[in-house]
């Protein structure tokens, strides 16, 4: 690696050590001519993610965006950042791990309501609301019918 100071092309490392949550590691490097000291980063390269939006245009996929959202969703809920960004971090690596570079817009909102349904309804109901566009209160109450006999199945199913 090449010395920002000097520009020599040789360094040694001193110190690594892995930074968030292992995905990165931190190292530390000395110059083998001038000793100036500084630190780099190593993680792996993904492949980008890109999403179809309903208009058919693609963009890549923003795990910021999809926790905006969500934050939106759960404002004045008791639900904390660490489980929204865990949320995020999860629906983002269950779609890689599917293996597609490119994915529906519908699919990730699919995979984000259907968590969330399970983290804090009104939160749930908050996002699909936008999510889904409910032309007007009809499509609200099925909504809230089929949230509701869902919650039914899975507390008969825990019985």
């Amino acid at each position: 690696m090449k010395c920002p100071a000097c520009q020599y092309n040789g360094t040694k490392v001193i110190d690594s050590r892995p930074v968030d949550d292992n995905k990165a590691i931190r190292r530390r490097r000395e110059c083998e001519s001038c000793s100036f000291r500084f630190t780099t980063f190593e993680k792996v390269e993904e492949m980008p993610l890109i999403v179809i939006k309903k208009d058919g245009s693609r963009e890549e996929f923003s795990r910021e965006k999809v926790l905006r959202g969500l934050i939106r969703a759960c404002e004045k809920r008791p639900v904390a950042l660490s489980v929204l960004e865990d949320l995020v971090f999860n629906i983002e690596q269950d779609l890689r791990r599917i293996g597609n570079a490119e994915v529906k817009t519908e699919d990730v909102g699919e995979m984000v309501m259907d968590r969330l349904s399970k983290i804090d309804e009104v939160s749930y109901v908050r996002f699909a609301s936008v999510y889904r566009q409910f032309k007007d209160i009809n499509v609200f109450i099925d909504e809230l019918r089929e949230l509701i006999e869902k919650q039914s199945k899975e507390h008969e199913n825990e019985k």
